[in-house]
């Protein structure tokens, strides 16, 4: 063996477990540190916990939280989307058709909705409302993703 090349090698290392655990070996460092020893790694011990160094668990948990945040934002998103208290005026339509849907006393998607179940007459009896802000209407709360009445499909001339 060459001189001066080898590490120094200590018979009476101590070994330092997390849990409190010591031990004395051979080995080339004076004091080690590790994480999990026969007293406390769950294949010894037959308990079922979970040994997690690096956060591993703890941030698949977080992956998973943020997953469920989106899916109920998205949710609350697709619901809000299609609340029949929605205001009239964020259909979008021209503004001779909102006012005359207001003037004549709807100002949510639900009383149009539920105005539209006696058919689209009742609808083009209101004053300036007519055929075409009938299409447009009709054309924006499908788009929306509104269910329209059976009522509303069959035209009236």
């Amino acid at each position: 063996m060459k001189k001066g090349i080898h590490p120094t090698y200590y018979t009476d290392a101590q070994v330092i477990c997390s849990c409190g655990n010591t031990w004395t070996t051979g080995s080339t460092q004076k004091v080690i540190h590790t994480d999990v020893c026969s007293k406390c790694h769950p294949f010894f011990t037959g308990e079922q916990r979970i040994v997690d160094t690096e956060g591993q668990v703890d941030r698949f948990y977080k992956k998973l939280q943020v997953r469920q945040d989106y899916i109920r934002e998205k949710e609350t998103r697709e619901a809000a989307r299609t609340s029949p208290t929605r205001p009239v005026e964020e259909l979008g339509l021209g503004t001779r058709a909102t006012d005359a849907l207001i003037k004549g006393g709807l100002v949510n998607v639900g009383q149009i909705l539920e105005k539209l179940t006696a058919g689209e007459a009742a609808l083009l009896a209101l004053d300036g409302f007519g055929r075409k802000s009938m299409a447009d209407l009709k054309k924006k709360l499908r788009q929306m993703g509104y269910e329209l009445p059976e009522a509303a499909s069959e035209v009236v001339v």
